[in-house]
């Protein structure tokens, strides 16, 4: 099961041009671009790891694939890796672009799981497989 979340999710992976002429794209709107990483895609975890700074000041796409390149040295394969491009003009203030670059090999997909609760109402949940084993073990 792929997880689809944020832009581009139901398209192939993206190559590196293709992700540096996004980064190239955002960092021509002004926007500040990051990079963050989880082994926990679960889609109502929106809070994923920052690796290193928000990237404000940069206007060199090359600079964001260095950190992307490093990011993957460490992370890669064992869990999810994204690009978010954050658009701090006034009546915005939010992300304006957010897309995976990297995944693990194998995605194990997520169980629904379904409870019942007072008076015969049912409420459901999803759990990603992955969970079942500890943090840094997932992949």
């Amino acid at each position: 099961m792929r997880i689809t979340q944020g832009t581009f999710s139901f398209l192939p992976d993206l190559t590196d041009d293709q992700i540096k002429a996004q980064v190239a794209y955002c960092q021509g709107n002004g926007w500040a671009v990051n990079i963050e990483f989880t082994d926990d895609p679960h889609p109502r975890n929106t809070y994923w790891d920052m690796w290193g700074n928000p990237m404000f000041d940069l206007k060199d796409p090359a600079a964001v694939m260095y950190e992307l390149g490093e990011c993957r040295k460490v992370h890669g394969g064992r869990g999810y890796i994204r690009i978010s491009a954050f658009d701090a003009s006034p009546g915005w203030e939010s992300l304006r672009l957010s897309f995976i670059t990297d995944r693990p090999t194998e995605e194990p997909g997520f169980a629904l799981e379904r409870q019942e609760g007072e008076g015969r109402s049912l409420r459901y949940t999803t759990r990603a497989y992955a969970a079942n084993k500890p943090a840094g073990e997932r992949y």
